[in-house]
């Protein structure tokens, strides 16, 4: 069987599809665990985390070799910031990734037979709040990048286990993608964030993942066999096994 040429249409539905399954497994798992956790938030919180976590191992794995696998546009204005994707490039990803994660999250909302469209009213505020973000989205650039550097066959499961725990070691539950924080303010459910409160998210989403890039550029470098785009990383490297 031959395999198609990767273009820019094929990166562009990958990120589409795969932000869009990203949504719909955060929002549809809280509604799931909401309803099953019958009042206990922190059992309603574990299914959200184990959901979210083992679908990022497996979308990273599916769409990786196609687009990267961002699903998040920090971890594309990373990249840009790298000069690894041109600024149009970038840009029509970030379109292609909130447009995924509204679509996922109106999925959700069907297969729970609930209102399509929503607005938040799930508070998250305050300088803790602005500074989880901060915090989750630094570690989450700083995992990709340090795992791209020696270890790219490492990115999916590393990633993966980094946001199942940073759902529980951030005050704000570790939003960490622009994406998601639009998506999220579109749903009245356990996962939810008021449209009025996402702003500040973003802002502080986008300075996590410049100070990421500028350490790891520090402190890591970039030797010639790093400085390929991360599809082509992720796709060498599982053509190893």
């Amino acid at each position: 069987m031959t395999t198609p040429p990767i273009n820019l249409q094929r990166q562009l539905a990958a990120e589409f599809l795969g932000t869009a399954f990203l949504l719909a497994t955060v929002v549809g798992s809280g509604i799931m665990a909401e309803t099953l956790a019958g009042g206990n938030v922190a059992i309603a919180l574990l299914g959200n985390t184990i959901a979210t976590g083992a679908i990022l191992v497996v979308l990273i794995l599916v769409f990786g070799p196609i687009s990267g696998a961002h699903f998040n546009p920090a971890v594309t204005l990373a990249f840009l910031l790298r000069r690894e994707v041109t600024i149009s490039e970038a840009l029509l990803y970030l379109l292609a990734q909130v447009a995924g994660g509204i679509i996922g999250t109106i999925a959700a909302h069907f297969m729970f037979e609930d209102t399509l469209i929503q607005m938040s009213t799930h508070m998250r505020a305050g300088p803790a709040q602005f500074g989880s973000e901060v915090i989750a989205t630094f570690g989450l650039v700083a995992t990709i990048f340090g795992c791209l550097w020696k270890r790219a066959d490492a990115v999916p499961f590393a990633v993966g286990l980094y946001i199942t725990a940073a759902y529980w070691f951030t005050a704000s539950t570790s939003f960490a993608n622009p994406a998601v924080t639009v998506a999220r303010a579109l749903t009245d459910t356990f996962s939810g964030i008021r449209p009025i409160d996402a702003p500040l998210f973003i802002v502080a989403q986008l300075l996590g993942a410049v100070a990421a890039t500028l350490f790891f550029g520090w402190l890591l470098g970039r030797p010639r066999d790093a400085m390929v785009r991360p599809r082509d990383t992720i796709e060498t490297a599982t053509d190893h096994h």
